[in-house]
């Protein structure tokens, strides 16, 4: 079972149960260390997911549920902004009810609260819907498709000449170079931004189910789950236009979810 912790108001991991009891032992995780593991619906004090495991100390149990930031209320030193997901310490937050919001985010979080319009809340993610996505998705071809044309341009110069036998390789080389490229870009960008420009571009993002970063292989998974969607008539793009989460297929194969920022 694979753990993430915070330290220093950076999420750390995934480290295995073993790695984390040595980080416990070492005094890297304490009762306070806000952790999390597939299963937990938020970010919790170790102390709480484990009572007793770190070094004896307790921490009174919160209810099933239960956010980050309340979770972090009851002992721990760092909490989740709610409008960003960033982690800080609690000193460099502002609270609202159960909410936390960060320097950066307060502007905007007092905005929202002068115009009446929803805040995210503790742990509420707001989906992209189908239009917006599409505009992320349209942005993100026009991209590639002018890297693919210097590529295509490239093999033209290279591998001239009009024989069938010229014409099927150079058409194969072509798909191999552009499904190598698509993946290339997605993995890059949706693993290390959770987006890429084009979702830049339209202030959306992709995270797990539980609102968190997704890692390279899931990106990779994800792009692959992706050309699915496309291949059955583009059903799995457009069932993102009916689903209550704005699933596509491909988000429902890697369990992401697409939120605005």
């Amino acid at each position: 079972m694979n753990w993430y912790y915070v330290e220093e108001g950076q999420q750390r991991g995934p480290v295995a149960e073993p790695e984390l009891d040595g980080l416990v032992q070492a005094g890297k995780v304490t009762a306070d260390t806000l952790v999390w593991r597939e299963g937990l619906a938020n970010w919790q004090p170790y102390g709480q997911v484990r009572p007793g495991a770190a070094g004896g100390l307790r921490v009174a149990p919160a209810p099933p549920g239960a956010s980050a930031q309340a979770a972090a209320s009851a002992g721990g030193a760092e909490v989740v902004c709610t409008e960003c997901g960033g982690i800080f310490s609690r000193d460099q937050t502002i609270r609202y009810g159960d909410a936390w919001v960060c320097a950066t985010c307060k502007p905007l979080f007092v905005q929202k609260l002068k115009e009446g319009a929803a805040l995210s809340g503790a742990g509420m993610m707001v989906y992209a819907g189908f239009w917006i996505r599409f505009a992320a998705y349209f942005i993100d071809q026009i991209v590639l498709g002018l890297a693919g044309g210097v590529l295509g341009i490239f093999l033209g110069v290279t591998m001239s000449g009009n024989t069938p036998e010229v014409i099927i390789t150079r058409q194969l080389i072509s798909m191999f170079v552009g499904i190598v490229l698509g993946a290339t870009y997605y993995t890059l960008f949706n693993g290390k931004f959770g987006a890429t420009p084009g979702k830049m571009a339209c202030r959306i993002k992709i995270v797990t189910a539980e609102g968190l970063p997704i890692s390279y292989g899931r990106a990779c998974g994800r792009y692959f789950a992706s050309i699915l969607s496309g291949l059955i008539c583009s059903i799995g793009y457009i069932m993102a236009a009916f689903d209550e989460e704005k699933r596509a297929l491909h988000d429902r194969i890697c369990n992401t979810r697409v939120i605005r920022l």
